[in-house]
């Protein structure tokens, strides 16, 4: 881990060595200095600084996206893991469902913004659906593909010890499926957290993604750039949450 870090240091360092020569040779224009950043971060999270309306109001903010993140990716989860499972292991129901799959997951999330807020109107009920609208695709995708990819020997051998469809599916294809399966909740987690910016900007007052957006209309950059390393902050965390919590649940079996 220690080893990881070290060599994980040096690029950040030398982006934000970068960003405060850009800013200080005035290459790039109307972006804040770090220091700016800086103080705009302290004060976003403890206040002090500013004493506006977004001063210590970080764990209002995160909590907030961090309730409709986890919830959108939640309800993606349980609805695609069975589905992707299923649509693996019966060739019928995959051929029903690939084309409208097919048809549905090109459209952007973007796209189903004005339907959404017709059919559900204003609030942190849009922000969910959009944002599991984002993660439900590749968490099916990678468990169709888990499944699919089960050695066709492993099966059969356990058919020839006398193992029952429902234990095949338990101790045999689930298993062997499981890092795909990760891999796909790894993905839709990120999607997760990209799509909190579009789904707060959908009449919530609360959020992360909503204190970029209003930061925008006031054209405050340091504020701007706030919500975003604290989104990253928040997506880098709950991917390391899924990782542990994915490797205690199958008693450390190596997945990755």
């Amino acid at each position: 881990m220690s080893r990881r870090i070290f060599w994980g240091v040096p690029l950040p360092v030398a982006l934000l060595a970068l960003w405060a020569l850009a800013v200080d040779r005035n290459w790039v224009r109307l972006i804040p200095q770090l220091d700016e950043v800086g103080k705009e971060i302290w004060d976003f999270a403890f206040g002090g600084i500013h004493d506006d309306a977004y001063s210590a109001s970080l764990l209002t903010h995160l909590g907030a996206s961090a309730s409709r993140v986890l919830r959108g990716f939640a309800w993606a989860t349980v609805l695609a893991v069975p589905l992707g499972i299923l649509m693996g292991r019966n060739q019928r129901l995959s051929a029903m469902t690939d084309l409208t799959i097919s048809l549905l997951r090109p459209v952007p999330v973007t796209a189903w913004v004005p339907l959404v807020l017709i059919v559900f109107g204003l609030g942190s009920r849009s922000a969910v659906i959009l944002i599991f609208i984002a993660a439900f695709y590749p968490i099916l995708l990678n468990t169709v593909a888990g499944v699919r990819a089960v050695p066709s020997r492993l099966v059969e051998a356990a058919a020839m010890l006398g193992t029952s469809r429902r234990q095949m599916l338990v101790r045999v294809v689930l298993p062997a499926a499981l890092p795909s399966i990760f891999a796909g909740m790894r993905i839709a987690l990120g999607f997760a957290w990209v799509v909190v910016v579009v789904g707060e900007t959908v009449g919530v007052s609360t959020g992360l993604g909503s204190v970029i957006s209003e930061a925008r209309e006031i054209s405050n950059t340091a504020l701007i750039i706030t919500g975003m390393a604290f989104i990253g902050l928040a997506g880098f965390a709950t991917d390391r949450l899924l990782g542990t919590g994915v490797r205690l649940a199958t008693r450390r079996r190596p997945l990755i």
